[in-house]
């Protein structure tokens, strides 16, 4: 198996920005319903949605893509397990696409300031067996 990973650092404040401005409408193009109903209920709203964004970013990175092949945003869900862990769900064009090299599993770690939300995404993938 081998591992490979992606980071991102988002400003909470062009979250927040960009939240201001195009209101549901960029938050419907980024974050699933799952992501932000488990934000709306957070006092750091806007932190949780920078971190989950910066999440995605780094899954991205990790996989090596951008936002090439028809990926989208809320091909990457970021939800919480019933202790609070953050976890990686990929869906659709994303998660084909991990698949195509044998994708086994992710994992996430997020973290906030009032100024700053960062991201760190493990990506594992099986090794390819030849023959």
């Amino acid at each position: 198996m081998h591992c490979e990973i992606g980071i991102d650092l988002v400003e909470v404040e062009r979250v927040r920005t960009l939240c201001e401005r195009w209101g549901k409408r960029f938050e419907d193009r980024i974050f699933t319903p799952r992501e932000l109903k488990y934000c709306n209920r957070k006092r750091s709203r806007i932190q949780s949605l920078a971190a989950r964004f910066a999440a995605k970013e780094a899954v991205f990175k990790s996989l090596g893509t951008g936002w090439n092949f028809g990926m989208h945003w809320k091909e990457i869900e970021v939800l919480n397990d019933r202790h609070g862990k953050p976890d990686v769900h990929l869906h659709g064009t994303v998660l084909a696409y991990a698949m195509s090299r044998n994708f086994v599993q992710a994992q996430v770690s997020l973290s906030h300031t009032q100024n700053y939300a960062i991201a760190f995404v493990q990506m594992y993938f099986a090794e390819e067996t030849g023959g």
